[in-house]
């Protein structure tokens, strides 16, 4: 358990990395005129991705961790990670964990964004499904991914919206 304590402190510090790369490209883009869409829904994400942390660790405190599942979910955590930071550097100055648009910025069409209109939310996706699973924490995974569903769905409309002010 002791291990799994690391591993969510670990993807909590990432969070906060996040948000610090957030703050100063949001701090970017008003600079720049950037108009914010869909603010209403910001702090459910927020308060969903934190529950999401803590939930993992008190459902892990009542299950066992089994390897084979364990160790092919850590994979998936840290593939998620990898895509989540390919998605922030490929954005920039543009990248924010609210959906900010600076008028006149082009949509970013390289990177994973060659493949995916949202990669990054297939990064969300798969790490609140592989990181509670990883100390076997079933039903954190179904509760999160169930809301984390809705959310997204509230989300990617609003920022389709959103996209839909740039210049291609």
């Amino acid at each position: 358990m002791l291990a799994y304590t690391l591993l969510i402190a670990a993807v909590a510090l990432e969070r906060v990395a996040e948000l610090v790369v957030s703050q100063r490209n949001l701090r970017w883009s008003r600079a720049r005129g950037g108009v914010e869409f869909g603010a209403t829904h910001y702090p459910l994400m927020v308060l969903l991705h934190t529950v999401l942390l803590a939930a993992c660790l008190v459902e892990a405190a009542h299950r066992e961790f089994i390897p084979v599942l364990g160790w092919s979910m850590f994979a998936l955590v840290v593939a998620a990670q990898g895509l989540r930071w390919w998605c922030i550097t490929t954005l920039g100055h543009q990248w924010n964990t609210r959906v900010v648009v600076v008028p006149g910025a082009g949509r970013v069409t390289g990177g994973p964004y060659r493949f995916l209109s949202h990669p990054n939310y297939v990064a969300v996706v798969v790490e609140g499904i592989a990181l509670p699973l990883v100390h076997t924490a079933w039903v954190t995974a179904l509760a999160f991914t169930l809301l984390n569903a809705a959310l997204l769905w509230m989300r990617i409309s609003v920022e389709d919206k959103a996209l839909r002010t740039l210049h291609t």
